[in-house]
């Protein structure tokens, strides 16, 4: 009798999982545990070649890059997951709440929503950084309401097209209430597209936060994040080409893995990609 065969899942999904599960890893150990002080100065190992001391390298101060990068990880998956969050949950509320009210609620409301929408995400958390100020919690504001809008406007799309459903018409029929149909009827019935855009806006996020920061608007340093690293290796790009090739490699390979993943999320969510290749 021969045995059940092994459903392996896709290439991009094992392949995003690696690199997202690796991610993951080196973030919380970087929270908790590095090989160097990421912060300590020593000035007579700047700028070191990658060696079995320092395995990446120091950069202008002494400093260790694997440590930095390591603590870089954890900020910026801290950052990405607290933004992601607050996105999902304000855009999660306001899309439920204007796709079932409709009428002038649901214009007003989304007349406002889409005015967010035609402002660039990045130009957004520009504007909103230059009041809330530079700081770890001024950026999860900043790119948390500037990603909501997006989230408001598929959560509100999924609502307008189950309200008429005949389940929602039954659960009305028995007398429950508008809140209690809402949270318990269609809400569920959001997860699904809600999943695919938080795992694609995980990517943009740590791709802003990455931008911010080498811009000097994100995480002040000494503070370590990959972008304020990368941002610092410019002057030193010609004898310490290490400074800047290994943040963005990390940038690289964690955008990737979220690609690949993010497809993969999709692929198994949505009824229209199933049983294609």
């Amino acid at each position: 009798m021969r045995g059940r065969a092994v459903r392996l899942p896709p290439l991009n999904a094992l392949i995003g999982g690696v690199l997202i599960g690796t991610l993951l890893v080196v973030a919380g150990v970087g929270a908790l545990w590095t090989p160097y002080d990421p912060l300590r100065l020593s000035f007579r190992s700047k700028l070191a070649a990658p060696s079995a001391a320092f395995w990446l390298g120091t950069d202008e101060f002494g400093r260790d890059v694997l440590s930095r990068l390591m603590a870089g990880a954890a900020a910026s998956v801290w950052i990405a997951v607290l933004t992601v969050t607050l996105a999902v949950v304000v855009g999660t509320v306001v899309g439920l709440f204007s796709g079932y009210m409709r009428g002038w609620v649901d214009r007003v409301v989304m007349a406002f929503n889409d005015a967010l929408l035609a402002f660039p995400g990045i130009l957004l958390a520009l504007g909103l950084l230059a009041v809330v100020g530079a700081n770890k919690y001024g950026i999860i504001l900043a790119l948390g309401l500037a990603y909501t809008p997006s989230v408001a406007r598929i959560v509100r799309g999924t609502v307008l097209s189950l309200r008429e459903r005949e389940f929602i018409a039954a659960s009305r029929v028995m007398g429950n209430s508008e809140a209690f149909t809402m949270v318990r009827h269609i809400l569920p019935n959001c997860v699904a597209p809600l999943t695919v855009l938080a795992t694609s806006m995980f990517g943009y996020v740590l791709l802003a936060e990455s931008a911010l920061s080498f811009l000097g608007l994100g995480v002040p340093p000494p503070a370590p994040t990959w972008g304020n690293m990368l941002a610092g290796s410019r002057p030193y790009i010609g004898q310490a080409m290490w400074l800047g090739i290994f943040p963005g490699l990390c940038i690289s390979l964690t955008l990737l893995g979220i690609n690949l993943l993010g497809d993969a999320v999709r692929d198994k969510l949505d009824p229209r990609m199933r049983g294609t290749r």
